[in-house]
């Protein structure tokens, strides 16, 4: 009995996980955005080589251009999802033809 409730939470923390995690890729409308895919995926590619590297010698380092352009391609699309929310169209707006 025990074991069958502590199943039952532990399911339903990951599923908050989950959709938590699935809401960092959508944009406000709620489709998937690749720009905030790209931008973390980025992010998380550059934490980490940058950590792995602390620990090696300078001749195993990448370019400092090459993590530069990681960095500015990770604020990029991050800076452009933040933009396209703020700035974005609405919804009951029309275009100018």
């Amino acid at each position: 009995m025990l074991y069958g409730l502590l199943l039952i939470k532990i399911n339903r923390a990951v599923k908050k996980i989950l959709n938590w995690i699935t809401g960092l890729f959508k944009d406000e409308k709620g489709s998937p955005s690749s720009k905030r895919f790209i931008g973390i995926l980025c992010g998380i590619t550059l934490c980490i080589t940058l950590y792995a590297n602390s620990f090696t010698h300078g001749d195993v380092k990448p370019a400092d251009t090459l993590v530069n352009a990681v960095a500015m391609l990770a604020f990029g699309c991050l800076g452009l999802a933040s933009v396209d929310k703020i700035w974005g169209k609405k919804e009951g707006e029309k275009t100018e033809e």
